[in-house]
């Protein structure tokens, strides 16, 4: 398969890689049945307290659902329901409380922000960024910027979903307005984000575990409610598959990175 777990029993640390380069760790129907998995396992796994999750290769750290496969996912007609492999992507979503840091090489794009939403916090190298691509493809970005809220600015959060592929948020910019909590040279994003955990996996795990849950609780309410919503407005606002299949086709050239 495609997700890769390391356990490291001395620190007490797990790092979990999407293992896709060639396909810049987009994820499949697969995957995300497996990562959904992963982190629903690390709640009987005692001797992990924390988490690291990151991509494979430096191109990127995860592009969102794989096109082909997004094309196989019937939808009901109903505006009220959808059906998204990425909802239970997350590690909250799979009721896992336990920290997790995601680590960023490259490209991070679309549905990465369901993994980077439910992270505590992000460390990035200088060669990161981050994007949208929604609405350049006559998709609605609903449950990604409903993800980025908590950790961007509005202005930063509409900005980026509603400029789409047509800029880029650079790693240092990310940084300055606080989705990345810490920025490593080309390359030292893993070994950063691997140090942070082995610090928070050595206090008590019941602790831990527990301001993760009081950090969360503070603006659940709201993200919940602006959840659900969010499935009306993508079948709503999308354009059909075929004005998105020729939207992406006729993708531009270039961007602004910011």
């Amino acid at each position: 398969m495609s997700i890769r777990v390391e356990r490291d029993k001395e620190t007490g640390v797990a790092v979990v890689t999407l293992d896709r380069p060639e396909k810049h760790n987009a994820v499949t129907l697969d995957m995300a049945r497996e990562l959904g998995a992963v982190w629903r396992g690390f709640r009987y796994e005692d001797e992990v307290r924390a988490i690291v999750v990151t991509g494979a290769g430096d191109r990127a750290f995860c592009t969102g659902i794989d096109r082909e496969d997004a094309g196989r996912i019937p939808q009901p007609s109903s505006p009220y329901t959808i059906d998204d492999p990425l909802l239970t992507l997350g590690p909250k979503a799979n009721d896992l409380w336990k920290p997790v840091i995601a680590a960023v090489e490259g490209m991070a794009c679309g549905g990465a922000f369901y993994l980077l939403g439910e992270a505590e916090f992000v460390i990035a190298g200088e060669n990161a960024a981050f994007f949208d691509p929604h609405t350049t493809y006559g998709m609605v970005s609903a449950f990604e910027t409903i993800h980025m809220a908590r950790k961007m600015p509005y202005g930063e959060v509409a900005r980026m979903a509603l400029m789409g592929t047509a800029e880029r948020v650079s790693a240092r910019r990310a940084y300055e307005t606080g989705l990345v909590s810490e920025l490593t040279g080309p390359g030292g994003a893993l070994d950063a984000a691997r140090a942070a955990a082995a610090v928070i996996a050595s206090h008590p795990t019941e602790a831990v575990q527990g301001t993760v849950r009081a950090l969360w609780s503070v603006d659940e309410a709201a993200r919940a409610q602006a959840l659900a919503h969010a499935s009306h407005l993508v079948t709503l606002g999308n354009q059909p598959p075929e004005r998105q299949a020729e939207l992406f086709t006729r993708r531009r050239g270039g961007y602004r990175l910011r």
